[in-house]
């Protein structure tokens, strides 16, 4: 037996509480400053706060964005080589944006266009935060194949944790059951 054409997801730890401090403060101070984006989440009932629509230019914003940015860099050149991926050049971080996610917010299934590689680092996460969970990508060609039993993969998320994936894997991030707002930073690289 043999797996073609396995689908790949890079888990790491980020090991610098310095670093997840600084980014946990600036995500809270964004969420009081970005007026656009809080306006922007309540319109699409994003339940708290994301600076998606709002800021492009974090890295240039605030030094906790820029050494992330060095360090998801280091992070998805790996995963590219794990990937296999034939590159001319490393991966360039394309968008980064922050999540202040409420308690019982979610995101329904999405993949993310125009890009290769995305993930998420989850800053803070209170106990019951919503996983992210990770379709099968053959779904939509299985036709008449019988249900299997790990059509979706759940991750929980933690603290410091980082994911990445080729941006074509669609996910979603299920509703919680926990008190207290779940900080992270979604990214993708072209």
């Amino acid at each position: 037996m043999r797996n073609l054409f396995v689908t790949k997801l890079y888990e790491a730890e980020l090991g610098d509480d310095a670093l997840a401090r600084d980014l946990a403060h600036s995500i809270r101070a964004l969420a009081d400053d970005d007026e656009a984006g809080r306006r922007w989440s309540t319109a699409h009932g994003y339940a708290g706060y994301t600076s998606y629509a709002s800021l492009n230019d974090l890295p240039k914003r605030d030094p906790a964005f820029a050494a992330l940015s060095r360090l998801l860099s280091r992070h998805a050149a790996l995963f590219a080589r794990e990937c296999g991926f034939d590159l001319a050049r490393k991966p360039k971080l394309d968008s980064l944006w922050v999540n202040l996610l409420k308690s019982c917010g979610h995101h329904s299934g999405h993949i993310h266009p125009h890009c290769f590689i995305s993930g998420t680092l989850y800053v803070e996460v209170p106990a019951g935060s919503g996983a992210i969970r990770f379709e099968d990508p053959r779904l939509p060609l299985m036709m008449a194949a019988p249900p299997r039993k790990d059509t979706f993969v759940t991750i929980d998320p933690r603290s410091g944790l980082l994911l990445l994936w080729e941006s074509w894997l669609r996910h979603e991030v299920l509703p919680g059951a926990g008190r207290g707002e779940r900080l992270s930073i979604s990214f993708n690289f072209a």
